[in-house]
C-alpha cells in the first residue's frame, strides 16, 4: 500500500477545517430566529422560509459545485466560496426588511455553502483515497458536525449578550481564515504533487482523469440524466431528503425555538444542539469505519429506523429543564445524525465509479429539497397549531420510509456488475 504522505493527511485537514467553516453560517438560524422574530415582528414561516431558500440553493448548487470543481479546480472553487459566506454573513448585519435576509441567507450564503458540502467530501475521498475512503468520508463529514459544535454555543452567547449582529460578524471572519489555509495545504489531485489515490497503484482504474474540456453545467446536466436512468440513483436520493428532513431541515433549524416553546433557555437548547454535533463527529467517523466492513444498505436500515423511534419519543422529552431522557435522546440523536452520508457516498461509489462525485451532487441535492421542505413546513405548522407535535410525528413517518427505500437498493456486488456492464458498453460504443 502506498506510504501515507504527509499531502494526504494535509488535504484532510484543509478540507475538514473548510467544513468548518462553512458549518458556522449554516448553525445561526436556529439560534437567531428568536432574536430576529422579536426585533423584526417576522413571523417562524417566513424567517424559516429564508432558512428553506438557503437549505433547497444549499443543495441545487453542490452538483453544479463539484462540476465547477472538476473544471477549474477544487481550490479555486472553495476560495470563492469561503468569500461569498463572509461576504454574505457580514452584509446580513444592515437587513431591515424580509426579503433582504431571503436573497443573503438563502440565495448567497445558499449557494456558496453548497460548494462546500457532501459532494466536496466525495470528491476530496474519491481522488485521495482507495483504502479507507469510507473512513475519510466519515470524518470530513463530521467537519460540519465539528464546525455547529463550535458555533453554536458561540452564537447563541454573543447573541445574548450582544445582540443578533455580532454572531453575524464573527462568522463572516471564520470564513475569511480559512481561505489561506485552503491555499496551503489544499491540492485539486495527487498527481498535482506527484501521488496516486493512498492504496492505489500506478494504473489502477480508479484514479480519476484529468479534467474534461466540457464545461461544468454540461457535465453537471450530463451526469443527472444518466443517474436518472438508475433505481439505484431514485431510492438514494428519495431516503437521502428524508434525512434532511429529519435532520438540519427540521432538528437544526427549530430545536431550538420549539425547545422554547417549552420553556427552556435559547442558551440552553443551543447547547444541546451543540453536544448532538460532538456526537455526531463520533458517530459519523464510526460510520465510515463502518462503512468499509458491512454492507452500507444495512447501515442505512438501522440509522433511518431507529431515528424515527427517536422522533416519536421526542414530544414527551422537552420541558423547562433537561432530564436524562433528554440526554439519552440528545446523544443518540447526535450519534445518528449524519452517519448516513458514509453509506450513501460508498454506494454512489460503487454503482456510479468516477461519475459518483456529480451524481452524489444530485442524491445531495435531494437531501436538501427535503431539508427545504421541512424547515418551512415545520415553521408553518407551529405558527398554525402554536405546536411542532405534528412535525415530529411526521419525521417520524418519514424515517420508516427511508428504511424501506434503504434495503431496496440492490447489493453492492450487484451495483459494482451494473457498473463494469455500463462501462463495457460505453466502451464498444466508442470502438463502433
Amino acid at each position: 500500500m502506498k506510504r501515507l504522505s504527509p499531502w494526504y493527511i494535509s488535504v484532510v485537514i484543509a478540507a475538514f477545517l473548510t467544513l468548518v467553516a462553512a458549518a458556522g453560517m449554516r448553525s445561526a438560524p436556529g439560534v437567531l430566529m428568536n432574536p430576529l422574530h422579536e426585533e423584526f415582528g417576522w413571523s417562524h414561516g417566513t424567517i424559516g422560509g429564508a432558512v428553506s431558500v438557503n437549505l433547497l440553493l444549499f443543495g441545487l448548487f453542490s452538483p453544479f459545485a463539484a462540476g465547477l470543481m472538476e473544471r477549474f479546480g477544487v481550490r479555486r472553487v472553495t476560495v470563492v466560496a469561503l468569500a461569498a459566506v463572509a461576504l454574505g454573513s457580514g452584509l446580513t448585519v444592515l437587513v431591515q426588511q424580509a426579503w433582504q435576509l431571503w436573497i443573503l441567507w438563502g440565495l448567497v450564503i445558499g449557494a456558496a455553502t453548497g460548494a462546500m458540502s457532501m459532494p466536496f467530501v466525495s470528491l476530496i475521498a474519491g481522488r485521495w483515497f482507495v483504502a479507507r475512503r469510507g473512513l475519510v468520508s466519515g470524518i470530513l463529514t463530521a467537519g460540519s458536525a465539528a464546525g455547529q459544535l463550535v458555533f453554536l454555543p458561540l452564537i447563541a452567547a454573543l447573541a445574548q449578550d450582544h445582540g443578533w449582529r455580532t454572531p453575524s460578524f464573527v462568522i463572516a471572519g471564520a470564513a475569511l481564515l480559512a481561505v489561506p489555509l485552503v491555499l496551503l495545504m489544499l491540492r485539486d489531485r495527487p498527481a498535482d504533487v506527484g501521488l496516486v489515490p493512498y492504496g492505489a497503484a500506478p494504473g489502477d482504474p480508479q484514479i480519476t482523469p484529468a479534467p474534461s474540456p466540457r464545461s461544468a453545467f454540461a457535465t453537471t446536466m450530463t451526469g443527472l440524466r444518466d443517474a436518472a436512468r438508475t433505481r439505484t440513483f431514485w431510492l438514494l436520493a428519495g431516503s437521502f431528503a428524508i434525512c434532511g428532513a429529519s435532520t438540519n431541515g427540521l432538528i437544526g433549524t427549530h430545536f431550538v425555538p420549539a425547545a422554547h416553546d417549552h420553556g427552556m433557555p435559547a442558551t440552553t437548547a443551543a447547547g444541546l444542539l451543540a453536544l448532538i454535533g460532538i456526537f455526531d463527529i463520533l458517530g459519523t467517523v464510526f460510520s465510515g469505519w463502518l462503512t468499509d466492513r458491512i454492507d452500507p444498505r444495512f447501515l442505512l436500515l438501522a440509522y433511518y429506523a431507529l431515528r424515527g423511534g427517536s422522533l416519536l419519543l421526542l414530544p414527551a422529552l422537552l420541558g423547562p429543564e433537561v432530564h436524562p431522557p433528554m440526554w439519552a435522546f440528545i446523544v443518540f440523536y447526535g450519534l445518528d445524525w449524519v452517519a448516513t452520508v458514509p453509506p450513501t457516498i460508498a454506494l454512489c461509489a460503487q454503482r456510479f465509479g468516477q461519475r459518483a462525485p456529480v451524481v452524489f451532487g444530485w442524491v445531495f441535492a435531494s437531501h436538501q429539497i427535503g431539508a427545504a421542505i421541512a424547515a418551512g413546513g415545520a415553521g408553518l405548522l407551529r405558527d398554525a397549531t402554536g405546536s411542532y407535535d405534528a412535525a415530529w410525528m411526521m419525521a417520524a413517518g418519514l424515517c420508516g420510509v427511508g428504511a424501506v427505500l434503504s434495503i431496496a437498493v440492490a447489493r453492492p456486488a450487484v451495483l459494482a456488475a451494473q457498473l463494469k456492464a455500463e462501462q463495457r458498453d460505453v466502451e464498444a460504443a466508442a470502438r463502433a
